[in-house]
C-alpha cells in the first residue's frame, strides 16, 4: 500500500495493557497474595485501540507512534500488523522502554496505572509530512501524555488541513488535572472527541448532568471545533448548526468497558470519512463503542462495518 493510500491517519499512544479484572478496591501490600477474576494482556493505548477499530471497519488505516526497542515495543507493532494496521512509520526508540499501563477493573469502574517510558518523546517531527499530506484524515489521541506533540499539534493540524485533510483530537485524561494548552489547537481541529468528565473539565460548564453537558457542548463548539461528548451509559451528545444531537446509549451486557471510548472514535471518523450526515454517525459511533464491550480488552470484540450497520 502506497504511502500517500490512507483513509486515516493516527498518530498518538500504544502500549500493552494488562487487564486485572475483579481487582481488589485497596491492593494489599506486604507481599500478600490476592487471586483476581482473571487477568489479560492486550494491546493498549487510546491511539492503538482507534486505529485497530478503524482497519477493522474497513478504513486503510497507518499508525504513527513510539515504543522502545523491547518486548513491549515488538509486542505492539505485532498486535497492530495483525489486525490491518500499516506501522511502517512508527519509531522503534532504543533508549527508553515502551510504556505499560495495568488496568485494574472492578465491574465497571476500573483504575488506570501507566508507567508513560517513551510516550513523552513522541514529537510532530516524527510523523513524515508525505504521509500527513496523502491521508484523507489525522486522529490524534492522548493529549496531554504526549507534551512535546502537543506543543506542535497546531501546525501538524494546519498542514493537513492544507493538503485536504481534516483532523480530529481524543485528548484524553490530563493527569495533572490542568487542562492546558488547548486554545491554539481546538479551532484547527474539526471532531473534538472527549468523555462527559473531560468535556466539563476543559470547559466553564462545570456542574455534570444533561445541563452542564449542554453548556460544555455550546463552550466548546463557540472555541473553533465541533466536539462529540461520550457519554457512556447515556449515550452520545454533539452539535450541528446549533442544534444539539443526542443519541442514546444501546442496551448491551458489558463484560469489559476497556477501549470502549477508542472503539466510539474509530465508528465517528469511518462513519464520517464514508459521508453518513452527523446524526447517523454518532449512531454508528455509540454502536462500536457498545460492541466493543463484548470481550475483555480494547480491540479483541471491535465491530465490523456490517455488524454497526446491519
Amino acid at each position: 500500500m502506497a504511502i500517500t493510500d490512507f483513509d486515516l491517519l493516527v498518530v498518538g499512544d500504544a502500549n500493552p495493557d494488562v487487564i486485572v479484572s475483579g481487582a481488589p478496591r485497596v491492593p494489599a501490600f506486604g507481599q500478600r497474595e490476592q487471586l483476581v477474576e482473571s487477568g489479560a494482556l492486550a494491546l493498549g493505548g487510546s491511539a492503538a485501540i482507534t486505529a485497530c477499530g478503524a482497519a477493522r471497519l474497513g478504513l486503510r488505516t497507518a499508525f504513527v507512534g513510539r515504543v522502545g526497542d523491547d518486548a513491549a515495543g515488538g509486542f505492539i507493532l505485532d498486535a497492530l500488523r495483525g489486525r490491518g494496521v500499516d506501522v511502517s512509520a512508527c519509531v522503534v526508540a532504543p533508549d527508553t522502554a515502551t510504556a505499560l499501563t495495568v488496568v485494574l477493573t472492578d465491574g465497571p469502574d476500573r483504575a488506570i496505572l501507566t508507567s508513560p517510558g517513551c510516550l513523552d518523546r513522541l514529537a510532530p517531527e516524527d510523523v513524515p509530512p508525505e504521509l500527513v499530506k496523502g491521508s484523507a484524515h489525522l486522529h490524534v489521541s492522548s493529549f496531554f501524555l504526549q507534551p512535546r506533540l502537543a506543543a506542535g499539534l497546531p501546525g501538524l493540524f494546519r498542514t493537513a488541513r492544507a493538503a485536504g485533510a481534516t483532523t480530529s483530537l481524543d485528548t484524553n485524561d490530563d493527569p495533572a488535572g490542568r487542562w492546558q494548552g488547548l486554545d491554539e489547537v481546538l479551532p484547527v481541529t474539526d471532531v473534538l472527541l472527549p468523555n462527559d468528565r473531560e468535556a466539563l473539565a476543559m470547559t466553564s460548564a462545570a456542574a455534570p448532568g444533561r445541563a452542564g453537558l449542554e453548556r460544555a457542548v455550546r463552550e466548546l463548539a463557540r472555541r473553533g471545533t465541533t466536539p462529540v461528548i461520550k457519554c457512556g451509559g447515556e449515550g452520545a451528545l454533539s452539535i450541528d448548526g446549533g442544534e444539539l444531537i443526542r443519541v442514546p446509549a444501546v442496551p448491551a451486557h458489558v463484560t469489559d468497558t476497556v477501549g470502549a471510548g477508542d472503539s466510539f472514535n474509530a465508528g465517528l471518523l469511518a462513519a464520517r470519512l464514508r459521508g453518513l450526515p452527523p446524526r447517523r454517525s454518532l449512531v454508528v459511533a455509540v454502536a462500536c463503542g457498545t460492541l466493543s464491550t463484548r470481550a475483555a480488552g480494547g480491540t479483541a470484540a471491535q465491530p465490523t462495518w456490517e455488524e454497526v450497520t446491519s
